[in-house]
């Protein structure tokens, strides 16, 4: 494993990081039982149903291995001439297994799945992203990758690359205030319902204290909280950023983030702190982190980047 700073283990929890890790050993384990069973074979055809290791298998080298995405990849680019096999809730597993895959990349929650391509002899790669740890998860998932596709070399340094990416944003903002700030991940364009805003952990939680943001909902330790306008007034938020991985139709994003001003005595809103950032990068647990944290980091301090 690669060294990282304590700085940025600080955010995360080490409960998270040893379970990451036995992933890799029970991905190790599954090629037989005892000390002289041979290393497994490093997977030469990857179908990967989950958009964020599909990032980081590209990221690693192992982009020519992959022969099918889910129908959500869209980056790198490279993944549109793709088959695309289905996703979380729709996998096609007759389209993956004429696809002869010896790995398929499938989320946690995809257990009946999973059990039928390991009944047809293919190996499953189980992807769960950490509620707490989000950041470290990413990282061993990478280096795991790297394992099993034969790409170490190049995983490492992925992770000392994101690592030290992430230090830097910290260290630009580390003596500046932090403001209270709401990071709303979702709600129904030009209006305030069906918000999600980020709970205490996860990922965006984790890149918003990289950037330099104390987030409002921090003592909810879930992945995202679905707060009332009523709870928002509360909170107060001295800044609100919102996350999209793309702009929705219409004027954007002044017409859209206008629906806020119905909040008028929220310290964010009357104070003109409404910001949006468009992307996928900013969320996709993977190998973009780095420019997810900076590109908030920019919005909330960007004093620091001049």
């Amino acid at each position: 494993m690669v060294a990282r700073p304590r700085k940025l283990a600080t955010i995360i929890s080490w409960p998270v990081r040893r379970a990451a890790l036995a992933i890799l050993v029970l991905l190790v384990a599954a090629a037989g039982c005892g000390p002289a069973a041979p290393p497994p074979e490093k997977a030469q055809r990857i179908v990967s149903l989950v958009p964020a290791v599909t990032e980081m298998l590209f990221a690693i080298g192992a982009g020519p291995q992959v022969v099918g995405v889910s129908s959500y990849d869209h980056f790198p680019p490279e993944v549109e001439v793709l088959p695309k096999v289905g996703a979380l809730l729709d996998p096609d597993t007759e389209r993956i297994l004429s696809l002869r895959p010896n790995l398929v990349v499938v989320y946690g929650s995809q257990t009946e799945i999973e059990a039928r391509f390991k009944k047809a002899g293919i190996r499953t790669f189980n992807y769960r992203h950490g509620a707490e740890g989000a950041i470290l998860a990413t990282l061993d998932t990478i280096t795991a990758l790297g394992a099993v596709t034969g790409h170490d070399a190049q995983a490492r340094e992925v992770v000392t690359r994101m690592t030290s990416g992430l230090e830097a944003v910290r260290a630009r903002v580390s003596r500046l205030d932090r403001p209270r700030t709401l990071l709303v991940m979702g709600r129904q364009p030009g209006t305030l319902q069906g918000i999600y805003a980020a709970g205490g952990a996860g990922f965006l939680h984790e890149m918003l204290a990289v950037a330099g943001g104390d987030n409002v909902f921090k003592d909810i330790k879930r992945e995202s909280v679905q707060p009332s306008s009523e709870t928002l007034l509360a909170r107060a938020p001295d800044v609100l950023l919102e996350l999209r991985a793309r702009a929705p139709a219409g004027d954007y994003p002044a017409a859209d983030l206008a629906a806020w001003d119905t909040l008028a005595s929220v310290p964010a809103v009357r104070n003109r702190r409404v910001y949006s950032v468009v992307g996928d990068f900013v969320v996709v647990a993977g190998p973009r982190l780095v420019e997810g944290a900076e590109a908030m980091a920019r919005v909330l301090h960007p004093e620091a980047f001049k």
